[in-house]
Formats: structure tokens, sequence, C-alpha cells
């Protein structure tokens, strides 16, 4: 086949934790051959829509929404649109006709593979966490490869068809030189001789993360030889712009978002953060010492799952959610002033740490392309 015809469907959003592997692979199928034709399909009114053709790709929207799991009435509707949604995503395939087509979980993808399956189109699904979603359980059946970044995942899929690739993550998130500390502390205007602390909600910041950092500056017991990097999110700025008006406290510096995130890892010694799936799979070749608090707001509890996957292998510590007011302080300290533990934790999560995942899956992705 002529490499600069290939046409190639990637599927799915929903979520940044969706949206960024499926543009992560089309960039590295467009590295690999630049005139490769990519077509997203996604879910009409989700951040697909935007996040994707900011990036430079094409997308269209199929009217998918996922199963209210409080109010089954409500799913006469999702039925309606799921036919609807089928049928669309007939009409997308049979005017674009792909080679192969690529899903990354989510609503959209369900529809569209099913279809692609049906007109005999090769299809690779991607999935993220350690517990895999209900769109992709359904789809691994007939999928032919399965690219995953947890072990033991023929829980859900068929063993001959799963790849441990890892999650794609960020270029710039690369394990951590002594270079990148120096720098990462200067640029965060840091103590070199304190311990440094990096406590990470995600884009939207965490309520919990920042009602525990709340409650352990006003016990007024953080450590003088610690530093703290709090980043609380946008949606919370005016609270903690509010909290923090009339209380000096040198050793913690907080922001709404973080502009550089490499260099914020870099500079820390222990970091906090929820268990999202990319969240884990940076950390894991940045090779820092973590502790996880995952939050429950997550269809099938997956933070927890892929939380555990690495603290079953002494790769990582957890707190649960509803207890981190009252016992993460205590924790991060413990770690903070147990070298030993760092060490052993940095050690065993390098183990899991997967930097080319992005290339790995779209040479898999290549493969299934009838010759």
């Amino acid at each position: 086949m002529d490499k600069d015809s290939i046409r190639i469907i990637i599927s799915g959003g929903g979520t940044g934790g969706h949206i960024f592997p499926a543009v992560s692979i089309a960039d590295a199928l467009k590295k690999k051959y630049p005139k490769v034709d990519i077509l997203f399909v996604g879910a009409e009114g989700r951040m697909e829509m935007q996040r994707v053709p900011a990036a430079g790709y094409r997308i269209v929207g199929l009217p998918i929404c996922g199963l209210d799991r409080k109010n089954l009435l409500k799913n006469f509707s999702v039925i309606f649109k799921f036919i609807k949604s089928g049928w669309m995503a007939l009409k997308i395939i049979k005017r674009f006709r792909p080679h192969v087509a690529v899903g990354v979980g989510a609503y959209a993808s369900g529809p569209t593979l099913k279809m692609a399956s049906l007109m005999g189109i090769p299809y690779l699904i991607q999935e993220q966490n350690s517990y895999a979603g209900l769109t992709n359980k359904l789809l691994g059946k007939k999928a032919s490869k399965v690219c995953v970044a947890y072990d033991n995942m023929d829980r859900f899929f068929p063993a001959d068809r799963i790849i441990l690739t890892g999650n794609p993550i960020r270029k710039e998130i690369n394990k951590v030189t002594a270079e990148d500390r120096a720098e990462g502390i200067k640029f965060y205007n840091l103590d070199p001789e304190k311990k440094t602390i990096f406590i990470v909600g995600g884009s939207l910041g965490c309520g919990t993360l920042n009602k525990t950092m709340k409650s352990w500056i006003e016990s007024g017991t953080i450590d003088n030889n610690c530093q703290i990097i709090w980043q609380t999110g946008k949606y919370y700025k005016s609270d903690i712009d509010e909290f923090m008006k009339d209380r000096e406290i040198p050793n913690v510096q907080y922001h709404d978002f973080i502009k550089r995130m490499d260099l914020a890892y870099a500079a820390a010694d222990v970091i906090v953060s929820r268990a999202g799936a990319g969240t884990i799979s940076e950390l894991c070749v940045t090779c820092k010492a973590t502790i996880f608090v995952p939050s429950p707001n997550v269809t099938e509890d997956h933070q927890t799952h892929n939380a555990m996957a690495l603290v079953n292998k002494n790769a990582a510590m957890i707190v649960k959610d509803d207890e981190a007011v009252e016992k993460l302080p205590g924790t991060i300290m413990e770690l903070v002033n147990n070298p030993s533990k760092i060490a052993e934790l940095e050690k065993n999560i390098e183990l899991l740490g997967k930097k080319d995942a992005a290339q790995v899956i779209a040479n898999e992705v290549l493969k299934l392309i009838k010759k």
C-alpha cells in the first residue's frame, strides 16, 4: 500500500485523560508518515470537539452520551442516541474509508468501532486505566490489538491481543536528573537545602487536597525544614486567595495553575497527587516518590484501582480521599523524613515507566493495515 494514502479514524474523548492519548497517537502517526489522513470521531458537546481542532486535526461529532447510572429512566434517550450515532458512524466510515480504526475509550468510540468491525475494518483500542472502562471492555472482544498500561489486563481482554505499551505522556516529561532538580529549584525560587513537597490536584484542582492544606496551615504544624508547592486549581483560586490573605507562610507557595509541570516534578522530593492514568504514567517516568489520593468521583472507582496497581508493587503510597484531612499531613512527613523509603519508592516506580508509548502504539496501528 502507498504510505501516502493511509487513512485512519481515531475515536473517543470526553475527558482530557482520553483526548491527550488520542492526539499523541495521531502525532506519532504523522511523525512517521506526514501525509497520513486522520479523522477523529467524538461526541457532540464534549471537550474533544474543541481540543482536537486546536491540535490541528479534523473531527466530526456523534449525538451520543453515556448511561445515567442514577436515573435509569433517562436511558431511553441514550439508547435512541446510540442507535442514531451508529448510523452516522456507518456513513462516516463509508465516506472516509479508513484502513484501520483506533479507540481510546468513552462514548463515541463505541458505535464508531462497532461499525468499523461490521465493515471488516481492523481496530485497536487503548485502555489508559488499570480497571477497564465499559466501552473498551465491550470493544475488546473483537479488537485486533489492545494496548494497555498495566499488568493483569487479561481480566478484561483476550490475553493474546494485549500489548503492554504504557500511556502516552507529554514530551517534556523525563526521568529527573540533578540538573533538572537544580533548574526546578531555581524556577520556583526554592531553598535547595530543604525538602520539597509538590501537591497537585489536576487541571481543575482538588477540593480534598485544598481542604487538607488549609487544615494543615491552620494547625501551624508544617515543618520549617520543608517547602511546599501547592496547586489549587483555577476553580478554587478566589477561595484560597481569601484564605491566604492575612497569612504569611514563607515555605508554602500556591498556584492556581502550574505552567512548568516538568520543573515542579523535578524540584519535588515527594509528590501528592490524584491517580488519573495520565498523571501516573508521567510520575512513573519521572521516578518520584508519590502519595496518591484517588478521586472517588470517577466511574468504577478507576483511580483507586490505578493507585493500588502501584501500591501493590511498593511503588507508591495511598491515602483515601475521606481520610486525607486527618491522615495526609502525617503520612507526608513520615515519608519526607524517611530517605530510605523515598529511595525504595523511586526505584520501584521507575520499573513501571514507559517513555515512548505513543510511538509504540502508532507502530501497532500501522501493523494492522492490510497490505
